[in-house]
């Protein structure tokens, strides 16, 4: 994937990239710093960006975590954007997101896909049809559609029956599937 980000401003992080930060003084204690995305990053910003095969996404920039790989699945705090491997758990009801980066540490950055086609992990041995509702499989993965655990806002959107360790998704701001009584 060679994305290369539309919006007009200059000093962006490439998609696939990680940030480091810098160090700026904190407002809260005299001496201290903290740690912030370098600017003009943001944490949560949302940028643009097109692909000559996968065509024009979306991405979001979001703090990264532990044993996360480009491809990874996460769900992401809205608030203080962090994230997390997404999890095999029913009716959570969070905003998800694909790693475009091997993004390892609390305290680096990098970019979200979070529309458009996306390549997503999935579970081993798993063949996903064509233009199909998928869930959580795995931690981290996709896989066939199960109760509770779906994805919302997104489909397959591979042009064979995929049984790679990947899977192209396209992404409509997704979200994991809440409570359904």
């Amino acid at each position: 994937m060679a994305y290369t980000i539309t919006d007009h401003e200059a000093g962006f992080l490439p998609i696939g990239n990680i940030d480091s930060g810098v160090l700026t003084a904190s407002a809260t204690s005299t001496g201290s710093t903290t740690k912030i995305p370098s600017p003009p990053l943001v944490l949560g910003q949302i940028v643009k960006a097109f692909d000559p095969t996968y065509g024009m996404g979306e991405f979001i920039l979001l703090a990264g975590v532990a044993s996360t790989a480009i491809g990874s699945l996460v769900i992401y705090n809205t608030t203080s954007y962090t994230t997390t491997l997404c999890p095999v758990t029913a009716n959570l009801g969070q905003p998800v997101a694909v790693s475009m980066a091997a993004n390892t540490a609390a305290t680096t950055w990098s970019w979200y896909q979070i529309e458009g086609v996306a390549v997503v992990a999935k579970s081993t041995g798993l063949g996903l049809a064509t233009n199909v509702a998928i869930a959580v499989n795995s931690t981290g993965k996709v896989g066939t559609n199960a109760s509770g655990k779906q994805i919302l806002g997104a489909r397959t959107a591979n042009s064979t029956v995929s049984a790679t360790t990947t899977v192209q998704l396209l992404l409509n701001r997704p979200h994991l599937q809440g409570r359904v009584t």
